[in-house]
């Protein structure tokens, strides 16, 4: 397992500037670490960032069969099997047969899933208070945002890799005029 050293972006003169100026390193190192904070603090509490999810789309968004909650959630229908186990084991959702197709359960938070949710909600403040400790507000709101975008960016973007040509630089300009 790496340590947080392991993950630590830059070390000074032992990392090439090359490495530096990787964007896609720096945001991957980050998000290992974010989701292992995260993570350490829901095992605290017997969770993981799954039951968080599906307690809140079935707050937000109300019951829902198991495959469009396996829709909203973005876990596979195998793996949301598992988690709703967890859930209903703990009181926190309950499934009954639908009424409009008897062959479906649809899932419902329960009184205590709720409760559960808060517990969940106030956790996750005090890692993000913990991610973002070194920001000011006005940074932290401009980095969700900028991370927004990014992300929405990327989604919308086709799957491909960028390649360019070679003897080209990914901006269509030649390698060449890039060296200037």
């Amino acid at each position: 397992m790496e340590t947080s050293d392991d993950l630590r972006f830059d070390h000074g003169d032992e990392t090439p500037e090359r490495l530096k100026g990787q964007l896609s390193r720096l945001v991957g190192m980050t998000a290992v670490q974010t989701r292992r904070v995260a993570g350490d603090a829901l095992r605290a509490v017997g969770a993981h960032k799954d039951h968080f999810v599906v307690l809140a789309v079935l707050a937000e968004l109300g019951p829902a069969s198991q495959a469009a909650l396996s829709g909203r959630t973005r876990i596979y229908t195998s793996d949301l099997v598992s988690v709703l186990n967890d859930l209903a084991d703990g009181g926190w959702v309950c499934r009954a047969p639908d009424p409009a197709d008897k062959r479906r359960n649809v899932i419902t938070i329960t009184g205590d899933g709720e409760r559960r949710l808060a517990e969940l909600d106030r956790v996750l403040d005090g890692v993000n208070e913990h991610i973002m400790a070194p920001l000011g507000p006005g940074e932290r709101a401009q980095l969700f945002a900028l991370l927004g975008r990014i992300n929405a960016h990327l989604a919308s973007a086709p799957d491909r890799a960028l390649s360019p040509q070679p003897g080209r630089a990914a901006g269509g300009a030649s390698a060449a005029t890039d060296r200037r």
